[in-house]
């Protein structure tokens, strides 16, 4: 969704280079909002409307205090996107059955994969069930999504009647705290698939019944969610391919209209690209304002907890080394991509896409680098000098000035540190958010 998002901070933009905030400057921007979610794909009476509100109220209200006019504008504007987006929901953290269905095509193996990592990462036991008897291929690759994972998985690829299936498989799962069924699809929804459903509902008694939705649909995504809700009742939504889909906004705003909440977005193919969809999160993102929750929720999950807080005493001790380097490095490319991570925080904060790429490859071979180092030189990098260089870029397979480089960084990492803790009130602070008395 680059497209709507650039489109939409340019808009943002333009409302802080303002040189006055009067009826001639909203309805400029109000048409640039509206280009911005055209391109987004977003239905063309909804845009009309949205925009219509955004115009009234920032005509009309009156600026709170502590807020300047161009700031009332964009925080109007970031209102009205999220009611656009829809609430959303999570799903809830106990015992439960999950159906997932819909047509052909849209990801809903894949997709029962990572809402299992998903709930995983919550410590939960967690159960696959491959109800899809007329796809070929799907119990192959549920098995081998499944072992991935490390979640217990059953099916029969020998069995054509998925009803039959659902109900001789479901008491093998009852060990399982949370049990996700993939059920399957057709090219459209038909009166047989809706039989099918029903069958499976009234046997499996979910909990959650989820549409799985590829968001390059656009707008018919929501034509899609009301038939399937219409005919089973829908719990919830998952958009999938949200990383590339140009007409994401269009799925998104669509869905919300049916009245169907949308639960996950999928933004990329590995089994732990999919996140909870929270409307003021995402539009947050949208909009280049960041979404730092979502990075320290992100940075929670990678962190093995006993290893942060021996390393964060060591900090605080002055103790700062190569090998403490080395699991942040480890836990920021647990996270994901750096490009991702990056799209969590603020535009401002933000490096050009050349220099997140830099700085990915550089992670990998700064990596690399000490993985040829001995335990001494890790625990000691004052001892890594010219010999110890050389031979270390030598097994590594880089350039002596690659080691240097790491070194450097090390040494300015470890002064950053220093000016940190020398700094009282920093040092308080940083102590009172790791829960360590000073």
């Amino acid at each position: 969704m680059e497209s709507l998002s650039d489109a939409l901070r340019g808009a943002l933009k333009k409302i802080a280079h303002l040189g006055r905030i009067d009826e001639a400057s909203i309805k400029e921007v109000v048409k640039d909002i509206q280009r911005a979610l055209l391109r987004g794909d977003v239905n063309v009476k909804l845009v009309l409307a949205v925009t219509k509100n955004i115009e009234k109220r920032a005509l009309s209200e009156k600026v709170p205090p502590g807020m300047n006019p161009r700031e009332h504008v964009i925080n109007i504007l970031y209102d009205e996107l999220v009611k656009v987006m829809g609430e959303g929901r999570s799903l809830s953290l106990k015992r439960q059955r999950i159906m997932l269905v819909g047509i052909y095509g849209q990801g809903k193996t894949t997709t029962s994969a990572k809402i299992a990592k998903y709930f995983q990462k919550k410590g939960l036991r967690v159960g696959l069930i491959q109800a899809d008897t007329h796809r070929p291929g799907a119990y192959d690759q549920s098995k081998q999504l499944s072992e991935l994972i490390g979640a217990p998985f059953w099916g029969d690829p020998e069995e054509k009647d998925s009803v039959k299936l659902v109900k001789r498989l479901l008491p093998r799962t009852e060990k399982e705290e949370v049990v996700i069924i993939d059920t399957s699809g057709r090219h459209r929804l038909g009166a047989d698939l809706i039989e099918e459903m029903e069958a499976i509902v009234k046997i499996a008694k979910p909990d959650e019944k989820l549409l799985v939705v590829d968001s390059t649909m656009g707008q018919t995504a929501g034509e899609q969610a009301k038939a399937f809700h219409e005919a089973i009742g829908l719990t919830g939504v998952v958009l999938t391919k949200m990383d590339g889909s140009a007409k994401g906004g269009g799925a998104l705003s669509s869905v919300a209209e049916t009245g169907a909440q949308i639960v996950f977005v999928g933004s990329g193919e590995k089994v732990y690209d999919i996140e909870i969809f929270d409307s003021a999160r995402f539009v947050s993102r949208l909009l280049g304002m960041g979404d730092l929750q979502t990075l320290l929720e992100k940075a929670r999950e990678a962190t093995d907890t006993g290893k942060a807080e021996e390393t964060a005493k060591k900090i605080m001790s002055g103790k700062f080394t190569l090998r403490d380097m080395y699991d942040q490095m480890e836990t920021v490319m647990k996270m994901g991509s750096l490009k991702k991570i990056m799209d969590l925080l603020p535009t401002k904060a933000v490096p050009t896409e050349m220099d997140t790429q830099k700085s990915q490859e550089l992670l990998k071979k700064f990596k690399v680098i000490m993985d040829s180092m001995t335990e001494n030189e890790l625990d000691d990098p004052k001892i890594v000098k010219m010999q110890r260089i050389k031979r270390i870029a030598k097994g590594s397979g880089v350039r002596e000035e690659d080691v240097k480089l790491l070194l450097r960084q090390y040494n300015a990492s470890k002064k950053a540190i220093r000016g940190v803790m020398s700094n009282r009130r920093a040092r308080k602070a940083l102590m009172k958010q790791l829960s360590f008395e000073e």
